[in-house]
C-alpha cells in the first residue's frame, strides 16, 4: 500500500550545540524484516507467506511502501510516528513479490527495493479448537489447538499462537501429540477468568512442506468451579461446586481386570447416548469379556473411553463393588444430573483404584503432567 504523507517529518533544532554533531543527522536508511524479525535480502527465496513483512526507516520517516505480487498490492499499516510499516495480509504460496520503499530525513532521502519469492506448500494444515467461541467452561479446560495434519516444526506453530487472559496468568504450551497442542496455567483457572486465543496460522511453515491454511480466534470464560472426586475406597463420587459438596453419588468403578485410571480427568462431550464397543480397544465383541451396547447420559472423561454414565444393570454394586470396564457407573438419575450440570473443562479426580495413573497424553489427562515438565515444553 502506498503511503503519501502518512506523517510529518520529524522536528529538528535550527542550530547545533557544542554537544551535538552534524553527524547525528544521517541520511535515512530502510531495513526489511520477515518472520521473527529476521532480515530480508534481495532475491530471498522461501519467505514464509504468513509472516508479516516489516519495513523500518532509520533516521527518517517512511514516505511510501509498496509491496506488489500476483494479486496486486499487499495491504499494511504504518506506525503513528511514521517510521514503521507492517503488512497485514498473508502472501501467496510460491509467488514473486517486489518491495519498494522510500524515506525522508533531515539530511535527504533514502530508498530500498528488493524482490523475493515465497515458499511453496506441498500440503496445507487446518487448525481448530474444541471450545465454541464464547463458551463457558470448567476450571480445568486448557486452551486446545488441533491440526488435521501432523506438525513437524512445533516451535513455529507455537510462535503463531497468542493466549491472553483477564486477569493475567502465566501459562505454557505442551504438545499432547504431533497434532494437538495445549496451553494451560500451573493451577486450575480462577472462576470468572476470560481467555482469548489467536492462532495466526495462514502461511506459517509447519515443517516438511506443510503450511498453515487458516487463522483461528476464540474466546471462552471460566465458569464456577466443579470438581468431582471418585474414591474407590468408599465407592462414592462427591461433587463440589465452588468448594461445597452438592451431591454424593454411589458408583461402581473398573474391576481389577480393567481398572479405572487414577488421576485428574477433564470433562469433554456430554452425550445423551453412546455406543460402547469393546473391539475398539482389541477385545472382540463375541468374546467372554466383549460387549457392544448403547449407554445413556454419558459424560466423556478420557480419550481412552472412560465415561461417567448411566448403568442401571449395576445398581446393586454401586456403592459397594467394582464391576465396570473402567467407566464410572452411576444410577440413571445421577448420570442425567451430572450430564446436565457439568461443563466442558470440569474436573473429575479418581483415586484409590488399582489402576495406573491416567497418562498425560491421553487427550484429557493434561493435569497429570507435572508443571515442571509442562512448563519446560516439548516443541
Amino acid at each position: 500500500m502506498a503511503l503519501s504523507g502518512c506523517s510529518s517529518s520529524p522536528s529538528y533544532p535550527d542550530t547545533v550545540t557544542d554537544a551535538q554533531s552534524l553527524d547525528a543527522f544521517a541520511q535515512p536508511t530502510i531495513s526489511v524484516t520477515g518472520w521473527r524479525d529476521q532480515p530480508m535480502r534481495d532475491k530471498a527465496v522461501g519467505v514464509m507467506p504468513g509472516a508479516p513483512i516489516t519495513v523500518t526507516a532509520h533516521d527518517g520517516n517512511l514516505s511510501s511502501v509498496v509491496v506488489s505480487g500476483p494479486d496486486g498490492k499487499v495491504s499494511g499499516k504504518t506506525s503513528a510516528d511514521g517510521t514503521r510499516w507492517v503488512s497485514d495480509q498473508a502472501l501467496d504460496f510460491g509467488a514473486d513479490y517486489t518491495l519498494t520503499a522510500a524515506a525522508r530525513g533531515v539530511d535527504g532521502n533514502g530508498a530500498r527495493k528488493i524482490g523475493f519469492t515465497t515458499a511453496s506448500a506441498d500440503s496445507l494444515a487446518d487448525a481448530s479448537t474444541v471450545t465454541a467461541d464464547g463458551e463457558t467452561v470448567g476450571v480445568g479446560q486448557p486452551v486446545a489447538i488441533n491440526f488435521d495434519t501432523p506438525v513437524v516444526n512445533k516451535r513455529n506453530a507455537q510462535n503463531a499462537i497468542k493466549v491472553t487472559t483477564d486477569p493475567p496468568v502465566d501459562g505454557a504450551f505442551y504438545w499432547i501429540n504431533d497434532s494437538m497442542v495445549r496451553w494451560r496455567p500451573e493451577h486450575f483457572w480462577k472462576p470468572g477468568t476470560k481467555v482469548h486465543m489467536s492462532a495466526k496460522m495462514t502461511g506459517i511453515d509447519l515443517g516438511d512442506g506443510v503450511f498453515g491454511d487458516n487463522n483461528v480466534d476464540s474466546d471462552f470464560t471460566v465458569g464456577r468451579s466443579l470438581v468431582a472426586v471418585a474414591d474407590d475406597n468408599t465407592h462414592q463420587i462427591k461433587v463440589s461446586i465452588d468448594g461445597k459438596v452438592v451431591r454424593t453419588m454411589p458408583t461402581s468403578m473398573g474391576k481389577d481386570s480393567s481398572p479405572t485410571n487414577n488421576g485428574t480427568y477433564i470433562v469433554a462431550e456430554r452425550d445423551p447416548s453412546v455406543v460402547m464397543d469393546s473391539s475398539t480397544y482389541g477385545v472382540p465383541v463375541n468374546s467372554p469379556e466383549g460387549y457392544k451396547e448403547v449407554v445413556y447420559d454419558a459424560t466423556r472423561m478420557s480419550f481412552s473411553g472412560i465415561y461417567l454414565h448411566s448403568a442401571p444393570w449395576s445398581l446393586g454394586d454401586q456403592g459397594y463393588d467394582d464391576v465396570s470396564n473402567g467407566c464410572l457407573n452411576v444410577s440413571p438419575e445421577n448420570a442425567e444430573w451430572f450430564l446436565k450440570t457439568a461443563l466442558r473443562g470440569d474436573i473429575v479426580i479418581a483415586k484409590n483404584t488399582v489402576g495406573p495413573p491416567l497418562p498425560g497424553d491421553d487427550g484429557l489427562g493434561d493435569w497429570n503432567v507435572p508443571w515442571a515438565v509442562w512448563k519446560k515444553g516439548n516443541a
